[in-house]
């Protein structure tokens, strides 16, 4: 809960503060500050809002004008505050469409689906065990029982304390989950952060398995928006920004942050030098290191050297490729893949977005978009994009016979990376200067949250903290419980405190 104080501020006390970024943390927080009466000044460095989920108009060689964004990404229905900060201009979520499965399938031949999971726990782990043919009863009297035991009762910030030490990887053999299992299920969730399982911190991916799991009720069924994201998603929510009176600036870059002796920080930007009385600093994990090394009179010694040891994952692809021929009728609006050299997930665009299947349907064709998460930085990029084509007829093969109508491949590299170790250096949302907070899926926050709901929460947490000091109310945060919703299960969790030795 936030701190008690007036609803808002008046005109005469309304304080000016600008947020830096314009993706999902950066909206969070200017549109709190906006509803609380702050004179807010959003700086955006792109073109448009969104972040890593905003997009670009673009024509196609057959002259239709499409939009190109950074590809795929779930709405899980656990993102409460991410969905409440939608719900500003789309009280109903009407522009978000649920997906009926999210299956996931393996090179080997072995398909998950979670269509038929109960949703309430502990039935969801125990139905998804049931249902799926990764998991035999040979597999689970396999399995060590008592590693396995913190699965059962994931606590925030404990988790980081105990687990934040080794990898996803070396938990799951820990644990001794069957090999296709560890690919099908829980790689493809660790590659949802954009990393190697074999990198990724295994507190990271006991935090995934809480939120959608043992931690809530709304099981691994999603939503999408219905159409690109600008259209869906931010035009609406940059126009609530705009009649609220703050100033939303795209193409604006925020270059350097000098905190004032007043308590106030002055900007550079690129129209020059500018006041305010606080600043949001809602950046990825790249711009932050940058600014922070381009302000120098900003933050301690010791703050400054974690804000330069965030890491960014490796590289990332999207593939979006309009086909002259539908994909067969059967194919899911989504796919998530494992062992197909690379490919990660595989949508078929025209079974949830309006654009298109608008095109679809006017030229007969598909739409389909192929991720590639945690690519070599050595890798060759054309060769990376052959193959994943290559693995699309793989999985797809009717697709072999279609021909690429147009094609846009998205490299990029600024999501952040949570390696194994690094919780206790990643810089939290207060900073040494009150008037100056940080939010984004980068940093620390003990919620459990994670992804774009980080993004959201951080956001708002920033906000929060700088209303606090003007006795201003924040926003009431919503997650899943801090600890497993089962007693019983928390019982049998406690048996697996002591600390043991992981094997493999």
């Amino acid at each position: 809960m936030p701190a008690p104080g007036r609803d808002r501020f008046t005109r005469t006390d309304a304080p000016r503060v600008a947020v830096a970024g314009g993706g999902i943390a950066g909206l969070a927080a200017a549109t709190l500050l906006a509803e609380r009466g702050a004179r807010v000044t959003l700086h955006e460095a792109g073109d448009a809002l969104g972040g890593r989920l905003s997009g670009h108009p673009t024509r196609l060689a057959d002259g239709s004008p499409v939009t190109m964004s950074r590809g795929f990404h779930a709405f899980f229905r656990q993102y409460y505050n991410l969905r409440g900060l939608l719900r500003r201009t789309d009280p109903g979520l009407t522009r978000l469409t649920p997906l009926p499965d999210y299956p996931l399938r393996h090179s080997g031949g072995l398909t998950d689906s979670f269509a038929r999971v109960p949703r309430t726990p502990p039935f969801s782990a125990l139905g998804f065990v049931a249902l799926s043919p990764t998991f035999g009863w040979r597999d689970l009297a396999g399995l060590d029982a008592r590693a396995a035991l913190p699965l059962l009762d994931v606590r925030v910030p404990d988790v980081y304390e105990r687990f934040d030490g080794i990898s996803a990887t070396r938990f799951l053999e820990g644990v001794r989950f069957p090999e296709a299992a560890h690919h099908l299920a829980f790689e493809v969730f660790s590659r949802s952060f954009f990393a190697d399982p074999r990198e990724l911190s295994a507190a990271e991916l006991l935090l995934m398995f809480h939120i959608y799991f043992l931690g809530s009720a709304e099981g691994l069924l999603f939503d999408v928006p219905d159409e690109p994201f600008p259209h869906a998603l931010w035009d609406p929510l940059g126009d609530y920004l705009g009649r609220l009176g703050a100033d939303v600036r795209t193409a604006s870059a925020v270059h350097a942050v000098r905190p004032r002796d007043d308590g106030g920080v002055d900007l550079d930007t690129d129209t020059g030098a500018e006041r305010h009385d606080a600043v949001v600093l809602a950046l990825d994990p790249g711009a932050l290191r940058a600014l922070v090394a381009a302000s120098p009179g900003l933050g301690t010694t010791a703050w400054r050297d974690d804000v330069a040891a965030l890491r960014t994952a490796p590289p990332f692809l999207v593939s979006r490729l309009w086909l002259d021929r539908p994909v067969r009728a059967d194919r899911a609006g989504f796919l998530g893949t494992s062992g197909y050299d690379g490919l990660d997930n595989i949508s078929v665009l025209e079974r949830y977005e309006g654009e298109a299947a608008r095109w679809a349907a006017a030229k007969g064709g598909s739409v389909v978009e192929l991720h590639a998460y945690a690519v070599d930085p050595a890798a060759d990029r054309e060769k990376t994009e052959r193959t994943l084509l290559d693995r699309l007829h793989q999985v797809y093969p009717e697709t072999r016979e279609a021909r690429v109508v147009d094609a846009r491949h998205e490299w990029h590299a600024d999501c952040p990376l949570f390696p194994v170790g690094s919780h206790h250096r990643r810089p939290p949302v207060r900073t040494p200067h009150p008037r100056v907070t940080l939010a984004g899926d980068a940093i620390r926050c003990d919620l459990p949250v994670a992804l774009m709901e980080r993004a959201a929460t951080t956001g708002f947490l920033a906000t929060n903290a700088l209303l606090e000091a003007w006795d201003v109310r924040g926003q009431v945060l919503w997650t899943v419980p801090r600890a497993g919703r089962s007693p019983a299960l928390r019982a049998l969790a406690a048996l697996g405190r002591e600390p043991r030795p992981l094997s493999g």
